[in-house]
């Protein structure tokens, strides 16, 4: 399938526009509360049983992030085609990542809403995907939005599958950043964004369908894009389990010395070169590793 940014574009003004006219009119309950110590006023809470009040950026985010409505489906659909637009203009800033606002989707239960409106808020997140995946440089880095639109949709493969089936330099681009962007975490064996709301087991299925996926799909896309020979090492690591992995030489730490820890089943948690003056750097020192 080959990318074409302004049908993609064209086709996400559709997705807004059509949130627009299936939303419209729509209140938070009558009867909706919300603590006026740590939320926001009686006044800011009665404008969301008003329909159409543009509510001010702040406002907007404190309500799509509060965890504790009586009906969080009706607090989405009367915020939705403003929150719709502030997030594809990367107006959205969650306190961690995008995948709080896939949780704030979820929390609505938007899936057992109405078939029509339903399908307008999955068209949004696959136009919304689409051109991601098609712009050279959205608002919103592609590997976040996947995040969000996994935690909204509580499933990973169709966003993966729609992924794979393009053919451009400009969603491989995009595929090269999202593995620099979680090699750490999966060398980790673990999920590269919080889910907080599945058990164990899902994020572990979860986990594992991502790095099979990139082990798989990436090798191939990142070699034509004159990707990093480290980081195609990486997504190979990624494949290997156990010892295979951690004593690579192409292991993040090899040439420090890291050994599995004692008594554990894991392997080391990767480091990186040292700097300049011999630290060495791990994930989240405030540089690529």
């Amino acid at each position: 399938m080959n990318l074409d940014v302004t049908s993609a574009r064209l086709r996400l003004d559709h997705a807004l526009d059509r949130l627009d006219v299936t939303f419209r009119g729509m209140t938070a309950r009558g009867d909706e509360t919300q603590c006026v110590c740590h939320w926001g006023s009686e006044e800011e809470l009665a404008q969301l049983k008003v329909p159409g009040v543009v509510l001010d950026p702040d406002l907007l985010r404190r309500t799509w992030s509060a965890p504790d409505w009586d009906d969080h489906g009706a607090v989405l659909r009367r915020v939705l085609p403003q929150f719709a637009r502030a997030l594809v203009n990367g107006l959205v800033e969650p306190t961690g990542g995008m995948e709080e606002v896939g949780r704030a989707f979820a929390r609505g239960a938007w899936r057992r809403w109405p078939a029509h409106q339903s399908a307008a808020v999955r068209e949004f997140l696959d136009a919304w995907w689409a051109h991601g995946l098609a712009e050279t440089d959205p608002a919103v880095p592609v590997h976040e939005v996947l995040a969000l639109c996994c935690e909204a949709s509580g499933a990973l493969s169709p966003w993966l599958a729609a992924w794979e089936a393009l053919d451009h330099g400009v969603a491989d681009r995009h595929l090269a950043a999202a593995a620099a962007h979680w090699a750490y975490d999966l060398l980790c064996d673990e999920l590269p964004w919080a889910a907080w709301d599945t058990t164990d087991a899902e994020e572990e299925a979860l986990r594992t369908e991502l790095a099979a996926w990139l082990v798989r799909h990436a090798p191939a896309r990142l070699r034509a894009q004159d990707a990093p020979e480290e980081l195609l090492h990486r997504i190979r690591l990624i494949g290997l389990t156990g010892p295979a992995r951690w004593e690579d030489p192409h292991w993040p730490g090899h040439f420090h010395g890291e050994q599995p820890p004692m008594g554990g089943t894991g392997g080391p948690r990767p480091t990186g070169p040292p700097d300049r003056g011999g630290r060495v750097l791990r994930h989240g020192d405030g540089e690529e590793w």
